[in-house]
């Protein structure tokens, strides 16, 4: 009676450490396939392009006085307000981020200060960039440092930038101006901006 007793305590005993061995086992197995799967996972891009075209308009503002955010907001037709486009066709399967800056640099001619010149970026409505509901002076704009996501060389005022996942085409309209606070004595001064776009796929 007690060698039956003793056995079914064996066998539960057992029983019971198979069963953890063989949970220990599935357990085991499923984090080990986790981590070292065998087959490899691969997204295939497909063709990226990207354009800028800029309008017929460029800012040419001659005899330019100070003017306060209001008026230089309010700036338009040609030779107040500089129209540009920026295009992204992303074709292919999987998902492909593009990183983008738009970038401006001065013209060595330039001869006015960057903290008396503002200006101020709008989307296709005419509506203000984030980061411009007040308008920037040039002294304020963040420059592009070494190793940009965008491609972006360095040592460029950031106008804007941001990411494309799909296809997009964005109009922007950029106004420039003298800042009101700046006091203009001796002879004329010019102030002469570049925009350029840069573009880069994000790695996969």
């Amino acid at each position: 009676m007690q060698d039956n007793n003793s056995k079914q305590v064996l066998l539960s005993v057992l029983g019971v450490a198979i069963l953890v061995v063989a949970v220990v086992g599935v357990s085991f197995a499923a984090f080990s396939y986790s981590k070292t799967g065998e087959k490899v996972n691969t997204i295939t891009t497909g063709t990226i392009t990207m354009s800028y075209s800029e309008g017929e308009n460029a800012i040419n503002l001659s005899n330019a006085l100070p003017m306060s955010d209001e008026q230089g907001k309010a700036l338009s037709g040609d030779n107040n307000v500089f129209d540009f486009t920026v295009s992204a066709t992303i074709q292919g399967s999987g998902t492909t981020t593009i990183n983008y800056a738009i970038t401006a640099t001065k013209e060595t001619t330039s001869d006015l200060p960057d903290d008396a010149v503002k200006v101020y970026l709008t989307n296709s409505s005419d509506t203000a960039i984030t980061g411009y509901e007040t308008p920037k002076k040039v002294s304020t704009l963040t420059k592009t440092t070494s190793g940009e996501a965008s491609g972006a060389p360095s040592d460029q005022y950031i106008l804007h930038k941001g990411t494309y996942q799909a296809t997009t085409t964005d109009q922007y309209h950029l106004r420039m101006w003298v800042a009101d606070d700046y006091s203009i004595t001796g002879t004329s001064k010019t102030f002469k901006l570049r925009v350029n776009v840069y573009g880069a796929a994000a790695a996969q």
